[in-house]
C-alpha cells in the first residue's frame, strides 16, 4: 500500500506511518541530545572565560594597588623632605601641616599595601553606602581629571603630527595631496 503523505510502501504493507514516526523520534532525540550537549559545553566555556576574566581583573588589581601605594609612599616621602623647607621658609606651623599631610599620605599608603582588594572593595562600597553625595563628587571629579589627561595625550599627538585614535598614521594636507592625474602624470595641490 501506498503512503500518501511520503509516496513510499513498508514491508508490512501499513504505509511505514509507524517507521517514520520512529525515525522523527530518533532524530528528535538526537537533537536534543546535541542541544543539550552543546549547552552544557557553552556553559562551561563560559564559566572558564568568566573564572579568567576574574583572574585576570584580580591580577590588574592587585598590581595597580601595588603601583598606588607605591606612588603615595614616595609622595609621603617628598612632603616629609619638604616640610623642612616649608620650615625654613614659611615657618614652623606651615611645615608642620606638611607633616601632618605626609603623615596621612603615608597612612594611607601603608593602609592600600596591607589591605586585599577583596576588602579595599568592602570598604569603598561601605563608604558609598555612608555617604553617596561625597561618593559622586568624587567620581566625578576623578573623571574630569582622567578627560582631562586623555584630552591632553590627544592634543598632545595631535601636535606631533599622529592620530591616537587610529592604527594607520594618515594625514592629508591640501599643499602637500598629490592626486594621479592621466594626462599630466599627477597633480599637486
Amino acid at each position: 500500500m501506498s503512503d500518501i503523505n511520503t509516496g513510499t510502501t513498508d514491508a508490512t504493507g501499513t504505509g511505514g506511518d509507524t517507521s517514520s514516526k520512529g525515525r522523527f523520534s530518533q532524530a528528535a532525540q538526537a537533537a536534543r541530545s546535541a542541544a543539550s550537549d552543546a549547552a552544557s559545553s557553552a556553559r562551561g566555556e563560559a564559566a572558564s572565560l568568566k573564572s579568567q576574566a576574574g583572574d585576570k581583573l584580580r591580577s590588574f588589581a592587585v598590581d595597580g594597588k601595588e603601583r598606588a601605594s607605591g606612588a603615595l609612599g614616595e609622595l609621603s616621602s617628598m612632603l616629609e623632605d619638604a616640610a623642612s623647607q616649608i620650615d625654613k621658609r614659611l615657618g614652623s606651623q606651615f611645615g608642620g601641616y606638611a607633616r601632618q599631610a605626609a603623615g596621612a599620605v603615608s597612612g594611607f599608603a601603608d593602609t592600600l599595601r596591607d589591605k586585599d582588594v577583596d576588602d579595599l572593595l568592602d570598604d569603598a562600597r561601605g563608604f558609598v553606602r555612608r555617604s553617596p553625595a561625597v561618593a559622586i563628587g568624587a567620581a566625578a571629579a576623578v573623571g574630569f581629571v582622567l578627560a582631562r589627561v586623555v584630552k591632553s595625550g590627544f592634543d598632545e599627538a595631535r601636535t606631533l603630527g599622529t592620530d591616537p585614535s587610529s592604527t594607520a598614521d594618515v594625514s592629508f594636507k591640501a599643499d602637500t595631496t598629490t592626486f594621479p592625474d592621466a594626462d599630466r602624470g599627477g597633480q599637486t595641490l
